[in-house]
């Protein structure tokens, strides 16, 4: 990765906040836990891949539309989250697979 890519990369990043930031407050809050929910659980292409810029996309959509945000992903931000990434590769897939477990088969 070089210097452009770099640079590249933070263009995006703001903006897709700048994006983030012209949504609603609600909108901003729920999309604020949302990703801090997918940070930590989530894909592993998460920061290069479609999944953020598609929701903030969705959100827009559902402004425009005059839906509430609620509405639009109903009031558990983690199911949601879990629905958006259950065909992805997570860290605890690669985890999983790194002491020997298959994914998802813990507990079986």
């Amino acid at each position: 990765m070089g210097i452009q890519d770099i640079i590249e990369g933070k263009k995006q990043w703001r903006t897709h906040m700048a994006r983030v930031k012209a949504l609603p407050p609600d909108y901003q809050i729920v999309y604020q836990e949302m990703q801090k929910y997918l940070l930590k659980v989530g894909p592993i292409d998460l920061p290069d891949g479609p999944l953020l810029p598609g929701i903030v996309a969705f959100f827009e959509e559902g402004v425009a539309a005059g839906q509430g945000v609620v509405a639009l992903i109903g009031n558990d931000v983690a199911a949601f989250c879990d629905d958006l990434i259950k065909d992805s590769r997570t860290y605890a897939d690669v985890y999983q697979e790194s002491i020997g477990g298959e994914s998802g088969t813990a507990g079986k």
